[in-house]
C-alpha cells in the first residue's frame, strides 16, 4: 500500500509537462495577440496617417502648379516638392486645349473648351467637401495600390470629366489609407462639393443619396445616373451630375453607399 502524501517521479513529470505546455499555450496566444493587435494599429492607424500626409502633399503640389509658374519651380528656380510617389503634381488636362505628351485629347467642357484626359493614376484635380473638412486630389482611375490606398479619390474612368455633360463619377475609401469618403453619409441635400482644376473650379450641389446598393450595381455610375438594383433611386434625364461612391456599412466591402449631385456653378480660375 503506498503511504499517504507520497508522489512517485512519474506524475511529477507529468504534472511539470502539462503546465509547461499550458504555459506555452499561454504564450503562444499573447503573442497571437500582440501580432494582431499590431496589425490592426497597422491598418486603421498607420495607413490613414500615411495616407493623409500623402494626399495632403499633393494638394498643396497642385495649388503650387496651379498658382503660378515661380511659385512652382521655387524661388530659385530650384524643382517644387512633389507627392510622396514622386509626380510634380502637373495637372493633366489643358484649358487650352493644348495636348501634352502622354495625353489624348478629350470633349469639352460647360465652357466648349477641349478637354484632354489625365494619365491613368495622376492626380489632376482638387475634391472639396466644405462640411466634412475634406480636401483630397482626384486621381485617374480607380486603382487601389496607385490612387485609392494614397488617400486619394478615384475617378472612375468611362465617366465624364468635372464640368462635361454627363456624370463625373469618384470612388474614395471609407475606412483605412486616408477614408476621405468615411463621413458622405452625413451630407445632406444642397451641401456644397467643389472640384477644382487648373483651367476652372466647378460647384456641385448635393441631390440625392441612395444608403446602400450592391457593389456590382453599374447604374450608378452611367452618365444619366440611376440603380439597377433599386430603380426608384437616380435620374430619368441628362444633366451635369456628380456621384461619390464608397462601401458600406464601415469597415466592409459588401456594398456601396451613393451620392449624387448636380453642377451649380463653373468660374475660371
Amino acid at each position: 500500500m503506498r503511504a499517504p502524501g507520497i508522489v512517485h517521479h512519474g506524475t511529477r513529470r507529468r504534472r511539470a509537462a502539462y503546465r509547461r505546455a499550458v504555459w506555452s499555450g499561454a504564450e503562444a496566444l499573447v503573442t497571437v495577440g500582440v501580432v494582431l493587435l499590431l496589425l490592426v494599429v497597422h491598418q486603421l492607424w498607420w495607413t490613414n496617417r500615411q495616407a493623409q500626409h500623402n494626399a495632403e502633399r499633393k494638394v498643396l503640389a497642385l495649388e503650387r502648379e496651379w498658382g503660378s509658374p515661380s511659385v512652382a519651380e521655387g524661388v530659385n528656380g530650384e524643382e517644387s516638392a512633389g507627392s510622396s510617389d514622386g509626380s510634380d503634381g502637373r495637372e493633366a488636362s489643358s484649358p487650352t486645349g493644348q495636348r501634352r505628351q502622354g495625353e489624348t485629347t478629350g470633349t469639352t467642357d460647360t465652357t466648349g473648351t477641349p478637354r484632354a484626359r489625365p494619365d491613368l493614376s495622376q492626380a489632376y484635380a482638387i475634391l472639396t467637401i466644405p462640411r466634412l473638412s475634406l480636401r483630397v486630389p482626384v486621381a485617374e482611375g480607380i486603382s487601389k495600390p496607385s490612387v485609392l490606398n494614397k488617400g486619394y479619390v478615384g475617378h472612375y474612368q468611362g465617366t465624364q470629366q468635372p464640368g462635361q455633360a454627363g456624370n463625373f463619377a469618384v470612388a474614395g475609401h471609407r475606412n483605412t489609407h486616408g477614408e476621405p469618403f468615411r463621413y458622405i453619409n452625413r451630407l445632406r441635400r444642397g451641401d456644397t462639393i467643389t472640384v477644382e482644376t487648373k483651367g476652372a473650379v466647378y460647384t456641385y450641389a448635393v441631390d440625392k443619396t441612395l444608403p446602400q446598393t450592391s457593389a456590382g450595381d453599374g447604374g450608378v455610375i452611367r452618365s444619366v445616373p440611376r440603380s439597377g438594383v433599386r430603380p426608384s433611386y437616380g435620374y430619368g434625364e441628362p444633366a451635369y451630375y456628380i456621384t461619390l461612391t464608397t462601401c458600406t456599412p464601415e469597415y466592409s466591402s459588401k456594398y456601396r453607399l451613393v451620392v449624387w449631385g448636380k453642377l451649380r456653378s463653373m468660374r475660371p480660375r
